[in-house]
């Protein structure tokens, strides 16, 4: 399913605009109709894919070899409603999602890092990989729930 970056990246892009609109409904729905849960469901679920998100991004920047700039435009893109969607379009267009995951060393000097080697052996498992990543952010979700929202429990 996720064969190559771009297709991994698109995505989770569209998912997490997907999700400012849940979230964006919920506000609505709270402030015009006292719905509290809207806000509730909407917003835990744009903290998720949010987290998701992040998560993908610095994967695919880390395989991509991109520099730190384009790398912190794609997760700051997340807070931005909807831009996850033109980042990824910037990102196609420049020739950043090009290519395929890289499995295997070559003669990059980059590539005898450990977080290189960790990294490829990650992706020959895809299994473990995605697990890995779920319960990174799961983990993390729990944690921001009992911290509790941005701004307090208003």
């Amino acid at each position: 399913m996720f064969r190559t970056p771009l297709t991994l990246f698109r995505t989770l892009a569209i998912a997490e605009a997907v999700s400012w609109t849940l979230l964006i409904v919920g506000l609505i729905l709270r402030a015009a109709a006292g719905v509290d849960v809207a806000v509730t469901v909407g917003g835990g679920i744009h903290g998720f894919v949010f987290l998701a998100y992040a998560a993908t991004a610095v994967l695919v920047a880390k395989n991509q070899r991109w520099t730190a700039a384009p790398a912190i435009i794609a997760v700051v893109s997340a807070v931005i409603p909807y831009a996850t969607v033109p980042t990824e379009v910037w990102l196609k267009r420049t020739g950043r999602l090009n290519g395929s995951w890289r499995l295997a060393a070559t003669d990059d000097p980059r590539d005898g890092a450990w977080h290189d080697r960790l990294m490829r052996a990650l992706l020959r498992r895809p299994l473990l990989l995605i697990v890995g990543i779920a319960v990174a952010v799961a983990a993390l979700f729990i944690l921001l729930l009992i911290v509790g929202p941005p701004g307090g429990r208003g």
